[in-house]
């Protein structure tokens, strides 16, 4: 077997290909900084060497997986061509190791996590999946028929891909240090569907994917009428949610899902639409779909006695006012406390206003300074250009959250793509 080193090793991507390969018999270690982040978790559980950059020891017998975030001028990348090893991006491996399976990709603007999560939960009770969810899970099966990943847009990076299947949940401008706007996400998403190879399963409630062509068949899903495999009589309760299908106006069948918002049903109904194109029965759609129990990082509860905490990977303004809509549907008497860092100095700038009107849903709201990522490590604006948009809101800092106690009933959304974790924890500390 071969061994594989990877460079940012705690990337949510890498994390995740890292697990599947060592799942699956390879030896495999990796680098990465040495601070903490909830995706290396399941790498020590695995027993995955995880060093510092430029401490683990590269010889040309080792393929070297590159994170994105690095680029090839990065000084262990300089380390591993001295060596003679082989390197490869993170998305060209990925698209070469997935032509071994039944692919979906599942892409999107939003939602893309949680939706790879649901697949691959409800195909592995058909038959046995694969998958690489962008949380930083993976799980890989020596007799694994179906491969589902996560294939992000950022700087086109899933045109590595030709899978056999695609889900598309939406198309939203987003990443402005790549994109120049929503018209370049479209061309993107075009670019990609071309190079599916079955079918594309696509949310028609989004104007902008109606408008994608593709020489295999674009079937759509949502809860507008028009949609090839439509929600209808749906049901929101605190336990969830449910509703019927129907087929081209046709019923199909009634499903169940312990999830809570209008997308969380657009994210099943691209599951059953994909399940019924692969001839799987209803029923056993259903009992997975039922037994779901979430993706890492995306509405991840905690309770502490009368407060429930929730984790939530949400950074841009449409997956705020999901997940504020999500807490209100399974809380409706709770008061909703917004939490959020802000990540990138470019999406902050960029957004500003839909990120004050977003947060302006919740009744209460605490920002963080704002995250610096590994691409893109300052700018000019501060946190305080975004709380002079929202008068009410405050400023929390991590080794003062106090504040925080002043809501003891409250639900609290912990929002954000970089380290929001840390203040959560804080409160989680001060509570006890």
């Amino acid at each position: 077997m071969t061994t594989y080193h990877f460079t940012g090793i705690k990337g949510s991507g890498m994390s995740s290909l890292a697990q599947i390969l060592h799942d699956v018999g390879h030896t495999v270690q990796g680098s990465d900084k040495a601070e903490y982040f909830f995706t290396e978790k399941p790498l020590h559980e695995r027993g995955i060497a995880v060093y510092e950059f430029e401490q683990a020891q590269l010889t040309s017998e080792m393929v070297v997986i590159a994170g994105n975030a690095y680029p090839d001028h990065h000084p262990e990348l300089e380390k591993a061509r001295q060596a003679g090893a082989k390197i490869m991006r993170y998305h060209t491996f990925l698209g070469d190791y997935m032509s071994r399976f039944t692919s979906v990709a599942v892409t999107g603007a939003h939602g893309k996590t949680s939706t790879t999560g649901l697949l691959s939960h409800v195909l592995n009770v058909y038959s046995p999946t694969s998958y690489l969810i962008g949380d930083g899970t993976g799980n890989g099966l020596a007799d694994a028929e179906n491969f589902v990943f996560e294939a992000c847009e950022y700087r086109r990076h899933f045109l590595a891909y030709h899978p056999d299947y695609a889900v598309m949940t939406n198309i939203d401008f987003d990443h402005p240090d790549y994109f120049t706007s929503k018209e370049d996400v479209f061309n993107a998403f075009q670019e990609m569907a071309v190079q599916v190879n079955k079918a594309i399963f696509a949310c028609g409630d989004d104007d902008d994917l109606l408008r994608i062509t593709a020489s295999v068949p674009v079937i759509y899903y949502g809860l507008n009428s028009g949609n090839d495999f439509q929600a209808t009589a749906i049901e929101k309760t605190p336990l969830g949610t449910s509703f019927d299908v129907v087929i081209r106006d046709e019923f199909y069948h009634r499903f169940h899902i312990p999830m809570y918002g209008d997308h969380t049903i657009q994210n099943a109904l691209a599951v059953i639409s994909l399940c019924h194109f692969e001839g799987i029965p209803p029923e056993a759609v259903a009992e997975g779909l039922s037994t779901f129990g979430g993706v890492k990082r995306r509405f991840t509860e905690t309770l502490k006695e009368q407060r429930v905490l929730i984790d939530d990977y949400a950074h841009h303004p449409t997956e705020i006012t999901a997940t504020i809509q999500s807490a209100r549907q399974k809380y409706p008497e709770k008061e909703v406390i917004a939490v959020f860092q802000p990540h990138t100095f470019s999406r902050t700038a960029k957004f500003l206003d839909e990120f004050a009107e977003s947060l302006g849903q919740a009744d209460t709201v605490y920002l963080c300074e704002i995250f610096a990522s590994a691409r893109e490590a300052e700018g000019e604006l501060t946190i305080h250009d975004l709380q002079k948009l929202i008068p009410t809101s405050k400023i929390l800092v991590e080794n003062n959250v106090t504040p925080l106690l002043d809501h003891p009933t409250a639900v609290y959304l912990f929002m954000g793509a970089g380290d929001v974790q840390k203040f959560q924890a804080a409160f989680e500390k001060l509570l006890n």
